[in-house]
């Protein structure tokens, strides 16, 4: 327990910093949250992938069961949303997309080491194109194929895909700018993520609470029938259950916002979500510790 009790400490931790920071003196993160996409990702994505221990092909399957958990929350969530007559774009995205940036990866290399985050960073690269695509047609929007293209952390992907492929190191002087920018974009994302909770309120508690229960738990079942079913490693089964149970993501409430898909019931499934999920990640950390 206390070894738990430290993996999740320094994670919510941070955000409650970021959340007291928010409330003492009132800040505009949106150009920060736009350095962290377009700079620190980037630089963590490089630095991951690039690693000569970095395999991509041994994640394959990996990658198909992180697909799977995100598709089958899905399913699960459109049926929930047709029994209680919840509109579906706001809802089903909520349940299908994660918080495996802001608090996914922070917690994988908190829990597991530098080693598990390799697999950590598969599962959420998988899931951010998903959200940028899937997702963004989903509560209405059009995907633009050549904006996706060129977004910093899919070149990033790239670049990072090609370097390991290659087995080409680049100088040290080129590898610790890189290493040390991507660095900063774990804590500043939790930061960050504590300074977002001010905005949103509790107005539609109500689908927060079932929204708290529906993601976690949709995702678990997922991971648990996937895991029967592909052969993965010790380490990315145990990334996969992890990712499986993470709350929803912030990025969904600010496209909510962005397509006027009702942000006030998606805000609330955000935050109950990701302040009631100290209980389920502290049960999932504790048996993948045993």
């Amino acid at each position: 327990m206390s070894q738990v009790f430290g993996v999740l400490f320094p994670v919510f931790s941070i955000i409650l910093i970021g959340y007291l920071y928010g409330r003492w003196r009132p800040s505009d993160i949106a150009t920060v949250n736009r350095m962290n996409i377009d700079v620190f990702v980037p630089a963590l994505v490089i630095d991951s992938l690039m690693r000569s221990e970095f395999d991509l092909w041994s994640y394959r399957w990996l990658m198909v069961a992180g697909v799977g958990v995100v598709i089958f929350s899905g399913f699960v969530a459109w049926a929930i949303a047709y029994w209680k007559k919840l509109p579906f774009p706001v809802f089903v995205p909520t349940m299908m997309f994660n918080n495996c940036g802001n608090m996914g990866l922070p917690i994988a290399i908190l829990a597991f080491g530098e080693s598990a985050l390799a697999a950590a960073m598969v599962l959420f690269l998988s899931s951010n194109c998903l959200h940028f695509t899937l997702g963004t047609r989903l509560v209405g929007g059009k995907i633009s194929w050549s904006q996706l293209l060129l977004m910093p952390i899919n070149l990033a992907t790239i670049v990072g895909v090609s370097l390991s492929f290659a087995s080409f190191q680049l100088p040290e002087a080129v590898a610790l700018p890189i290493q040390l920018l991507g660095e900063i974009c774990i804590p500043l994302m939790l930061f960050t993520l504590g300074i977002r909770m001010i905005d949103v309120n509790l107005d539609a508690w109500r689908i927060g609470l079932l929204g708290s229960v529906v993601r976690p738990l949709s995702g678990l079942l997922a991971a648990i029938f996937l895991i029967w079913l592909i052969p993965l490693e010790l380490v990315q089964q145990q990334q996969l259950l992890l990712f499986a149970i993470l709350p929803p993501a912030v990025l969904n409430y600010m496209v909510a916002e962005r397509f006027n898909q009702d942000p006030v019931s998606v805000a609330s499934m955000v935050i109950v979500g990701n302040a009631t999920s100290i209980i389920t990640l502290f049960a999932m950390l504790y048996y993948l510790k045993l």
